[in-house]
């Protein structure tokens, strides 16, 4: 019978002893900053930076519970009334390229809370 000779292989991320990543306080900071100044979705953010979405999610929380508040990022775009004629009076395009057209402005801002929601 031959002899089993163990290999150890490092791994690049660190893991405690359930098999969970590990990350650092400073990869947490920029993660949250990231998605702050992102303006995705929590889902679609942690997708993109290859984290759990229930990690961004515990990490979004704690942050909450800490009392830390984000400062709001404003965020401008450039309106444009349709030609005279038109059917919509009013037209708002966001920063990913969306248009939403209509002629109430209030129902209009509750669509676009929605989209971003």
């Amino acid at each position: 019978m031959e002899a089993i000779t163990p290999e150890i292989i490092p791994s690049e991320k660190k893991r405690d002893a359930r098999g969970h990543r590990l990350y650092d306080e400073e990869r947490q900071r920029r993660v949250l900053e990231g998605y702050d100044q992102s303006g995705l979705t929590q889902k679609a953010y942690a997708k993109r930076e290859g984290i759990k979405y229930s990690t961004l999610v515990s990490w979004l929380q704690g942050r909450r519970r800490a009392g830390w508040v984000a400062k709001p990022r404003l965020r401008f775009a450039e309106l444009a009334l349709p030609a005279a004629g038109s059917r919509c009076a009013l037209e708002v395009v966001l920063t990913d390229g969306t248009q939403v057209r209509g002629h109430n402005a209030r129902d209009l801002a509750e669509v676009v809370r929605l989209l971003r929601a």
